[in-house]
């Protein structure tokens, strides 16, 4: 399966980080909202959804209390690493939408078949990307649908991906879809860098990280 990667994870790098909790006293400009992309909305909740997705799915894949702590640990950038991969899939949806670039159900069932089959099941399948990548089960198909979504709009754009050359081709397509869809990431978790497409940890003075305890924890990037 190391052959058919996330593209997502390919695209953003996203490491995992033990990560604080956020409190932030000050003024936002979109109330309730984690981020907002071409004038869509990320709520903090739906945000927040998708962390407990991952959190319930790695909770019941290990029962074991030491063995789910430090899975835990080991994922701790989770909240930011997801707004990330929220943000970055719409990025990469308006870019294939320009280049007419789209995905369909067959295709999906077609690639989560032939990963199911070199996984040796639904079960394993399923384990490896919740272990390796973060996706609760729930949202393989999301994660795959961005995969081939990635994987059509390199070869429309004549773009190989395992060359320096066809990666710069695909990243200015990307940061072409950054730049119109103005991206405003929430202050307390960052900013996004429209040339590199990736969220940036943005240093303010009225915003606090906390530990669980409540101890100031040092500065982690998603």
């Amino acid at each position: 399966m190391h052959r058919r990667r996330r593209t997502a994870l390919i695209l953003s790098a996203a490491a995992i980080a033990a990560a604080p909790l956020l409190t932030a006293c000050g003024g936002e400009a979109h109330p309730g909202a984690a981020a907002v992309v071409g004038g869509d909305r990320i709520t903090v909740a739906q945000l927040e959804g998708r962390v407990n997705e991952v959190r319930d799915a790695q909770r019941a894949a290990i029962p074991d209390d030491a063995q789910y702590t430090q899975a835990i640990a080991k994922s701790g950038g989770l909240t930011r690493s997801t707004l990330h991969t929220m943000v970055l899939d719409k990025v990469l949806h308006r870019a294939a939408t320009d280049a007419g670039v789209s995905v369909t159900r067959r295709d999906i069932q077609t690639m989560r078949a032939g990963l199911e089959q070199q996984a040796g099941g639904r079960k394993a399948l399923e384990q490896g990307w919740l272990q390796q990548y973060g996706v609760a089960p729930a949202r393989l198909d999301d994660s795959f649908r961005t995969e081939i979504e990635a994987q059509k709009l390199a070869k429309q754009l004549g773009a190989d991906m395992n060359a320096p050359e066809g990666q710069a081709l695909f990243w200015k397509a990307l940061s072409a879809a950054s730049k119109k869809l103005d991206i405003d990431l929430n202050p307390r978790y960052g900013t996004w860098d429209v040339d590199k497409n990736k969220r940036a940890d943005a240093k303010t003075p009225w915003v606090r990280e906390v530990t669980d305890a409540g101890a100031p924890a040092p500065d982690q990037q998603a």
